[in-house]
């Protein structure tokens, strides 16, 4: 092969090797923030399930400075690891909550472009991953009257968004060294 031709495959070797590098470790940043998140204290609201969601952080790094390929591949990583570690049906809940989220966001973004904040977006986010989890709890459990659990849902899913909005804001800097 001609030194370019060796150059050019090289470079795309490089930059899908790149790829699953940042891949793996924001996978691996996303199971960090939730473990960090399962060692503090519980939320305020004594309700079950709800919690801050800090490793979705990753997840929308990804979507904001990554490939959207590539958020959905740490969603979907996320999911399997909370099946294996937790159970089928927790990871049932966090498959269907991350996607629902992902795509949420990624729908706001392809909308607004730059005219929508990290904000607005995460607090969207962050209310389409408990709608997710409660549509497939709900198909999971037809017997129970769980509407009356869906207004603290998106009470919560506002203050989850809140809250990894800010965090995203903080760790930003950091986390493009990264990629960069």
């Amino acid at each position: 092969m001609m030194d370019k031709e060796v150059l050019a495959k090289t470079g795309r070797n490089t930059g899908r090797t790149k790829q699953l590098v940042l891949t793996g470790l924001f996978f691996a940043v996303a199971l960090v923030l939730s473990i960090v998140e399962n060692m503090l204290p519980p939320v305020p609201i004594p309700v079950p399930g709800v919690k801050f969601g800090l490793s979705n952080i990753a997840v929308m790094f990804a979507l904001f400075f990554m490939a959207k390929g590539q958020a959905y591949t740490i969603a979907i990583l996320k999911a399997l690891f909370v099946a294996m570690t937790r159970g089928a049906i927790a990871g049932l809940l966090s498959l269907c909550g991350g996607l629902l989220s992902l795509t949420v966001m990624v729908l706001l973004l392809l909308l607004f472009k730059d005219r929508i904040s990290y904000l607005i977006i995460s607090i969207a986010g962050a209310i389409a991953h408990n709608l997710g989890q409660f549509i497939a709890i709900t198909m999971i459990y037809t017997g129970f009257y769980m509407v009356a659990y869906l207004p603290l849902l998106l009470i919560s899913g506002v203050a989850a968004g809140i809250v990894t909005a800010t965090l995203l804001r903080f760790i930003l800097p950091a986390f493009k060294k990264l990629v960069l």
